[in-house]
C-alpha cells in the first residue's frame, strides 16, 4: 500500500503531541490524594516511566498484527494494572480478518491460558475488553513431542482451535505459576497465516495510529488504573471483597478467575492479621501492591503468596501477617515501608468465595492471637528463603 504521507508524522507534530500528553499525564496522575512522601515521589516517576515503557512496547513496537510477536505486556520492571506475581503476561496485535497459529513448547506452569480479545487496555474502558474466545492448556491436544499447535481464526476446525471475530485486537497469553522453583515457562511463537516473513517499511499512517493508542495507553489507559486503585483504598481501611467465582470472567480476566480487591493500612508499630480458610480451586494467591496499583517487587520482598507457598495453620486457615518488619512467621505478607496501598487475593476455579477476616495489632500483641501450630520461621531460614525466592523469579525473567 501506498504510504499516505500522513502530515502529522512529515511534520513531526505527533512527537509534539506525544510530549503534551506525557506532561498532561503527570498533572493528571498528582492529585490531593496521592501519597507524596519523597520515596513516594520517586517510586511515582518510576512509575510512569515503567508504565511508559510498556506501552511504548505494546503499543508502538508491537502493534503490527501482520507480523505479531510475543511480548510480556508487563515485567518485572514494568509492573501495573495490579500484576499478579504468579504470572507472566504475554501479549500480541491480531486482527479480526486474519487467521493465525501458535506453537511450541507450553511448559510447566501450574495454570496456561490463552485468549483472544476485543478492545485494548490502552482505551481505558474496561467493558469494552472483552473475551471473544479463551482455552486452557489443558484442553488441548498436544503433539507426540508434548508441543501444542493452537489456531488461532480462520474457518472453525476440530482440535485445537480459537474463534477470531471482528473487533479482534489482541492475543493474551497468561501464565500462572504456583512452585516457583520448578516450573518452566513456555516456549511460543505466534505467527500469522499465510503472511510475509519479510516486514515492510513502517508507513507513516501506522506510526500516527500507533503513537495516538500510545498516547491515550497513557492518559484514558493511566486514569482507569489511577481510578480503580483510588477506589479500592477509599474502602475502609484493611477490607477486602471477593465476589462470587461465578462472576468471574465477565470480561477479559483470566477464566474461571475470581479477584477479590481489598487494601492495607499498617503503621509502623502495628500488623495486620489476614485470615480465610482456602476454598478448594486451582490455585489461589494474595499479593500486596503500591498505590500506583504495582505489585511490590515480588523478588526482593515476600509480598505475594500463593497455596504453593503459603502454610496453613492446624485448623485448615491461612493467616498472613502483614508488617514492615519481619514478624518471624512464615506467611509474612511484607509491606516493604508501605503503610497503605491496595491488595488482591486471586482464586482459580474455586467452588466458592472465602469470607476474610482482618484485625489490626500492635506487633507485639500478634503471638497472642495466633494459635498454637501456626507455622513460625527463624531469621535464617527468612534469609535462605528470600534468595530462592528472587532466584526464582530471575529464572522465570529470564534475567
Amino acid at each position: 500500500m501506498e504510504d499516505p504521507l500522513d502530515p502529522r508524522v512529515m511534520d513531526a507534530e505527533i512527537w509534539a503531541e506525544l510530549c503534551n500528553t506525557l506532561a498532561e499525564a503527570h498533572a493528571l496522575f498528582r492529585d490531593d490524594s496521592f501519597p507524596f512522601a519523597p520515596s513516594d515521589r520517586a517510586e511515582y516517576l518510576r512509575y510512569l516511566l515503567q508504565f511508559l515503557a510498556s506501552g511504548i512496547s505494546v503499543c508502538v513496537a508491537h502493534g503490527d498484527a501482520d507480523h505479531p510477536e510475543l511480548t510480556r505486556m508487563m515485567d518485572l520492571d514494568r509492573r501495573w494494572g495490579l500484576d499478579s506475581p504468579d504470572h507472566l503476561y504475554l501479549f500480541a496485535s491480531v486482527r479480526g480478518d486474519a487467521s493465525y497459529t501458535v506453537s511450541g513448547d507450553p511448559g510447566t506452569a501450574n495454570l496456561v491460558d490463552f485468549q483472544v480479545n476485543e478492545g485494548h487496555y490502552a482505551l481505558g474502558d474496561i467493558a469494552s475488553t472483552r473475551t471473544q474466545g479463551s482455552v486452557i492448556l489443558d484442553e488441548l491436544e498436544r503433539e507426540p513431542d508434548g508441543t501444542i499447535v493452537l489456531h488461532v481464526g480462520g474457518e472453525p476446525r476440530a482440535g485445537n482451535w480459537l474463534p477470531l471475530g471482528d473487533g479482534a485486537r489482541f492475543f493474551q497469553l497468561r501464565q500462572v505459576f504456583a512452585d516457583w522453583e520448578s516450573e518452566r515457562p513456555a516456549e511460543l511463537r505466534i505467527e500469522r497465516d499465510g503472511g510475509p516473513v519479510m516486514r515492510p517499511r513502517v508507513r507513516t499512517d501506522q506510526m500516527a495510529e500507533r503513537i495516538d493508542l500510545l498516547r491515550s495507553w497513557m492518559s484514558a489507559g493511566g486514569s482507569l488504573w489511577r481510578d480503580m486503585s483510588k477506589a479500592m483504598l477509599s474502602m475502609p481501611p484493611n477490607s477486602l471483597s471477593i465476589p462470587d467465582p461465578k462472576r468471574s470472567s465477565e470480561f477479559s480476566g483470566l477464566k474461571g478467575q475470581a479477584y477479590g480487591m481489598g487494601n492495607f493500612y499498617c503503621a509502623a508499630d502495628e500488623v495486620v492479621l489476614l485470615e480465610f480458610t482456602p476454598p478448594i480451586c486451582r490455585h489461589w494467591s494474595v499479593s500486596l501492591a503500591t498505590w500506583w496499583w504495582e505489585a511490590i517487587d515480588p523478588a526482593t520482598h515476600q509480598s505475594s503468596l500463593n497455596h504453593h507457598q503459603a502454610a496453613l495453620d492446624p485448623d485448615g486457615v491461612f493467616r498472613a501477617v502483614i508488617s514492615h518488619e519481619d514478624p518471624g512467621h512464615a506467611n509474612w505478607l511484607d509491606c516493604a515501608g508501605h503503610d497503605r496501598g491496595t491488595l488482591i487475593a486471586r482464586f482459580v476455579m474455586a467452588d466458592a468465595s472465602p469470607i476474610p477476616r482482618y484485625e489490626v495489632l500492635k506487633r507485639d500483641a500478634l503471638e497472642a492471637h495466633l494459635p498454637a501450630g501456626s507455622p513460625r520461621i527463624d531469621p535464617e531460614e527468612r534469609q535462605r528463603q528470600l534468595v530462592r525466592r528472587r532466584r526464582a523469579v530471575w529464572s522465570r525473567f529470564r534475567r
